[in-house]
């Protein structure tokens, strides 16, 4: 339908403004894991997650868009971050406004023990005119998630009987998931972070007889993997940072799989925290990928620091230093992997406290 003559004509890129703006994104991710590497192994999580959040921050303090941080790493652990209600972007009006979830560093731990599965991982959502908001912030610290492929969330949709819920028996969750994907469930690969608190998940996994990966930390790649067609990995399951979750959503959401989550207060303070407030009524509801990103137009995009099963980590060559990106983009479902080539002669990062370029 061509617009009437009331309406004015608006271009792709006024359309879906992330169209313009999401190799910004990635150069911020890039730099991000530039300046993280130089910490990795040396024990001081906090430093590294502090240069790439400068990094950040430098970075797309130039790039025209209105950005408002819904989601940030460090208000879950008072680490130097990027936090809640921070504005990222030049703020020159009138920017396209946008919603942003972002963890300089989804890895910390590993990252100060020179350990693989890090990455430096941004989220960005237009928020369309008229709208409050194109991200949904999920206050617990904690999550119970449920993360899954393309081809799950499609045979969920075609057949009801595959269909499962975070309150489905685990069993019966590999089961369905086996089915869905023309497997026997001893050839169902699932992926659960390594913490005291899933041991009798881990357990159920086992006496049903999947195929168990036990990750010491990074919940994002573990998560967004089971919807990668080239990972090897069917499902990620268990408990989670809930910032993490957001940015998950939006992953998956421009690779077609899916995601459940649902709050999971730590004790019975923070619990009656979340009581109190409006949040208290959706305690117990289950929030799919879609009800935690809202807007069509969003990207997901991130950089590898130290190897994960989604990305290389940060290689180092003579005087080149080599990055490797994924960039997705939700209208489109398109999936970009950017390989990048950086001559440390010429490479300068942009970093937020003197707002000056420094030489890599």
């Amino acid at each position: 339908m061509s617009p009437s003559h009331s309406e004015p004509y608006l271009s792709a890129n006024e359309r879906h403004p992330e169209r313009s703006l999401q190799f910004d994104f990635v150069r911020a991710t890039e730099n991000a894991a530039l300046s993280a590497v130089d910490w990795l192994g040396r024990g001081d999580k906090e430093s590294a997650d502090a240069a790439a959040s400068d990094a950040i921050r430098g970075t797309l303090e130039q790039s025209d868009f209105c950005g408002e941080v819904v989601i940030g790493e460090g208000i879950k652990d008072n680490a130097p971050g990027i936090f809640l209600g921070e504005r990222i972007g030049s703020w020159k009006f009138p920017s396209p406004r946008f919603n942003i979830a972002v963890d300089p560093i989804d890895g910390t731990t590993n990252i100060s023990k020179g350990l693989p599965n890090s990455i430096s991982v941004m989220a960005a959502a237009h928020v369309p005119h008229g709208a409050k908001a194109a991200m949904l912030n999920i206050p617990t610290f904690y999550a119970e998630k449920l993360a899954y492929g393309p081809a799950v969330a499609a045979a969920m949709t075609r057949d009801p009987a595959l269909g499962f819920t975070l309150d489905t028996p685990v069993a019966q969750i590999l089961e369905r998931v086996a089915a869905a994907l023309g497997k026997q469930v001893r050839q169902v690969y699932v992926v659960v972070l390594d913490r005291p608190r899933h041991a009798k998940l881990i357990a159920d996994i086992r006496t049903a007889g999947a195929a168990l990966r036990l990750i010491s930390d990074g919940d994002v790649t573990a998560a967004v993997a089971p919807s990668l067609h080239d990972s090897g990995m069917d499902l990620y399951m268990g408990i989670g940072g809930s910032p993490e979750g957001v940015l998950t959503a939006a992953g998956v959401l421009a690779l077609g799989g899916d995601q459940q989550l649902r709050m999971w207060p730590r004790d019975a303070a923070e619990r009656a925290e979340i009581t109190a407030t409006p949040a208290g009524a959706d305690l117990g509801r289950i929030f799919y990928a879609k009800d935690l990103v809202t807007s069509p137009s969003a990207i997901f995009c991130a950089t590898g620091i130290s190897d994960s099963a989604l990305l290389p980590g940060v290689r180092l060559i003579g005087r080149k230093v080599i990055t490797h990106s994924i960039l997705m983009r939700s209208q489109s479902r398109s999936v970009r992997y950017i390989k990048t080539v950086h001559d440390l002669d010429f490479k300068t990062v942009r970093r937020s406290p003197d707002r000056k370029d420094h030489y890599v």
